[in-house]
């Protein structure tokens, strides 16, 4: 279903960057509804980052044209459009020398903002305890790192918000933390975030929408939700007698100790179960299953044939 045009954060059309003979997006359409968590999900190397450098500003496409909050992005307008952008490009530039509101304070002047922003978004990701505060950021961990990165991005509650492999290094507990503040971003500020990642699970369990990216081609975009319905489902059976129950089932498909069949309605996987005992076959398990988000992500990338 197409979008409204006033319901778009992010539009690419034909958007190209070519180093030399080395294409590194090609013709890249992308759609990204505003206020949601949009996942740009691609292996290392695919375009990502470089896509969203185009997104900013800070790398200018050989072809197409990228629109940011409903304005196409130019040379000339585009600090007037970074206004109203929050950014995390790689790490976070920090001085380790000061503390974290030491840090925001030097964002705030330059932006001319309220000095009560600093206190909203240090709450907002959890770096307001006193004795954080009192704390050098060279003593951070990178977790706190990138969580001082994403407040800085936050200062002024842009409507949109981009964030370049936000979880890149960080161990469970960090990832965890920065997952579950992007996931509430959208409802405490109405912020669009788009978050890009090499991690499947990252983005399965944060993102609403997903465009997946390889080669720098737009392999797949649309809902988390779609994207799993993308995948093949059917019900893997298990009975008393797999090779009779095989002969009953037209269609069965042998799979080690179990057999799958396609999917099917629960009426229809009543009638199943009931015809297969009367012939006096024994039903020990029915189970739906589907294919796991890997094994989507690989067959729109085409990678299966590389592992």
């Amino acid at each position: 279903m197409a979008i409204n045009a006033s319901e778009i954060a992010v539009a690419t059309r034909g958007l190209t960057k070519s180093y030399g003979d080395e294409t590194v997006v090609s013709n890249l359409d992308m759609t990204v509804p505003r206020g949601v968590v949009y996942g740009f999900l691609g292996p290392n190397g695919a375009g990502k980052s470089t896509t969203m450098k185009m997104l900013l500003g800070l790398v200018h496409p050989t072809d197409g044209q990228a629109s940011v909050l409903g304005v196409p992005m130019t040379p000339d307008n585009r600090l007037t459009v970074l206004r109203s952008v929050g950014t995390l490009i790689e790490s976070p530039g920090c001085y380790p020398h000061l503390t974290a509101r030491e840090n925001l304070e030097i964002t705030r002047k330059l932006r001319g903002l309220p000095v009560s922003e600093i206190d909203d978004v240090l709450h907002v990701v959890r770096l307001d305890d006193p004795s954080v505060q009192r704390k050098k950021v060279g003593h951070f961990s990178l977790g706190m790192k990138q969580r001082l990165g994403i407040a800085a991005a936050l200062m002024g509650k842009p409507p949109l918000l981009l964030l370049d492999e936000p979880t890149n290094g960080l161990d469970p507990s960090g990832i965890h933390e920065i997952r579950a503040l992007i996931k509430r971003l959208p409802q405490m500020f109405g912020t669009t975030v788009v978050v890009s990642s090499h991690l499947l699970s990252e983005i399965d369990q944060m993102a609403d929408h997903v465009g997946i990216i390889n080669k720098g081609r737009m392999v797949w975009q649309g809902s988390m939700a779609s994207l799993h319905a993308h995948g093949k489902h059917w019900f893997a059976l298990r009975t008393t007698d797999n090779a009779l129950a095989a002969q009953a089932l037209g269609g069965a498909v042998t799979d080690g100790g179990e057999l799958r069949i396609k999917a099917v309605d629960d009426a229809a996987a009543g009638r199943i179960t009931l015809g297969l005992a009367r012939q006096g076959i024994g039903i020990v398990r029915l189970e739906s299953r589907e294919e796991s988000l890997e094994d989507i992500f690989l067959h729109l990338t085409g990678m299966e044939a590389t592992l």
